[in-house]
């Protein structure tokens, strides 16, 4: 029955995106719980605490917006009818928290201006999506963010909470949306957050474990290189600085022969980060277009095992 589900949020996430009527009517269910995250940030991470009183405090934080995600995607699934009926209404509460058509159209309206070569729209564009500074890069790390990006969220944004919808229902996709939502806003080594966010981060790194890897195998077998893509996922995936998403950026790299990630500047400082598929080609405007079609692909993909796994 879940993967039936997921596959029907899939679908009409895919076909519509989030309205902005709806949005503009009642917001978005992250948003929801981004509201909650910042209210327990603000009373409870107050300067003045001790590293471990900041570290008590996060993990109350993570575990209380957990559950309460957790609860109200069980209360939702106990009043879902039975048989397909309950596929359709669950899959239609689903769609809002998997971003298919979300995180294609944000990296496509980077792709277009950088295309027609307007690399100052583009550097606006990937600076919604991306924290670097957008003003540092040029046609080649523009490209990168973008694919970084689409990688990165991928899994993220698609692969996780299929997966965990998949696994355990809406109780398990509303879980792992809390979890993302938590590392996005408090999962940060700043002064702020480095203590407050450890739990955070913590817990969403072991959510990502699987999906993290299943997206990297996606993307190999969606590229139709898949020797090619695997052996960048071998040899670069565990020297990113995150523990996963080294996994489908190395994949995307990979297929597409170009070396992501190295060196950018955040704030106007610079980081020193090792590159992913060094062997690769400096990237140009027109990869980004091969990676939306590699990522259009490996979603193609997806659909068909949801479709086979709710047959079964």
């Amino acid at each position: 029955m879940f993967a039936g589900m997921m596959l029907v949020g899939m679908a009409i996430e895919g076909a519509l995106g989030w309205p902005r009527w709806l949005n503009a009517l009642i917001g978005h269910p992250v948003s929801w719980l981004g509201r909650l995250i910042s209210g327990l940030d603000a009373r409870l991470n107050r300067d003045g605490r001790s590293p471990a009183q900041r570290r008590a405090r996060g993990s109350f934080t993570a575990l209380s917006v957990i559950l309460v995600a957790t609860l109200a995607g069980l209360v939702l699934q106990a009043l879902l009818p039975e048989g397909p009926r309950g596929q359709l209404v669950g899959g239609l509460l689903a769609f809002p928290l998997i971003a298919t058509r979300s995180l294609y159209d944000h990296v496509a309206a980077v792709a277009r201006p950088l295309a027609a070569g307007n690399l100052g729209a583009a550097r606006q564009a990937v600076s919604m999506i991306v924290g670097r500074d957008p003003n540092a890069l040029d046609e080649g790390g523009v490209t990168r963010a973008a694919v970084e990006s689409l990688a990165e969220n991928s899994s993220d944004g698609v692969i996780a909470p299929l997966f965990w919808g998949v696994l355990l229902g809406l109780p398990g996709l509303c879980a792992y949306k809390a979890i993302n939502t938590l590392d996005s806003m408090i999962a940060h080594r700043t002064p702020r957050h480095e203590d407050f966010g450890r739990t955070a981060a913590i817990i969403d790194d072991w959510a990502n474990l699987v999906p993290a890897r299943l997206s990297a195998l996606l993307f190999a077998l969606a590229s139709g290189r898949f020797r090619t893509a695997w052996a960048a996922v071998r040899a670069d995936a565990r020297r990113h600085r995150s523990p996963n998403a080294g996994w489908p950026e190395a994949a995307m790299a990979g297929a597409l022969g170009i070396r992501i990630s190295g060196p950018r500047s955040y704030g106007g400082r610079m980081t020193s980060e090792p590159w992913v598929n060094a062997p690769g080609r400096d990237a140009r405007a027109g990869d980004l277009k091969g990676a939306l079609g590699l990522y259009l692909r490996a979603m193609l993909l997806v659909a068909l095992v949801l479709g086979f796994l709710g047959v079964l």
